[in-house]
């Protein structure tokens, strides 16, 4: 079963429910604000994805941290950063139990598809 990680209000992350649901992929939804996020987690999602395509720099949480935040991801805080602030992280994140996949385009879908 796929695990689904992201925001309930997010448009990409409804997006990608409705289309689970149409794809009849089975799935379950983990909200990062209800359901929250432990920094492991976070953790081995930057060793394995990378902290570049992980981290959201073009949204307002990101923009809105201290300069002192933002420069800390590059010295090795991002996971706390993250677990503390899980807006930062690019939605939704696809747990497939062998790999994890970010986002929601073409290739994210064909590989959702084929997990299946």
């Amino acid at each position: 079963m796929i695990t689904v990680y992201g925001i309930k209000n997010c448009d990409t992350c409804r997006k990608a429910l409705k289309w689970l649901e149409a794809e009849d992929i089975d799935h379950t939804f983990h909200d990062f604000r209800k359901d929250g996020l432990d920094q492991s987690t976070v953790t081995n999602w930057i060793e394995e994805i990378g902290i570049d395509t992980l981290l959201n720099r073009r949204g307002t949480t990101w923009r809105k941290l201290p300069e002192a935040d933002q420069a800390s991801v590059e010295t090795g805080n991002a996971a706390t950063l993250l677990t503390e602030h899980p807006t930062l992280i690019k939605r939704p994140v696809f747990d497939l139990g062998t790999k994890r996949l970010v986002g929601f385009k073409a290739e994210e879908q064909a590989a959702l598809k084929a997990a299946s």
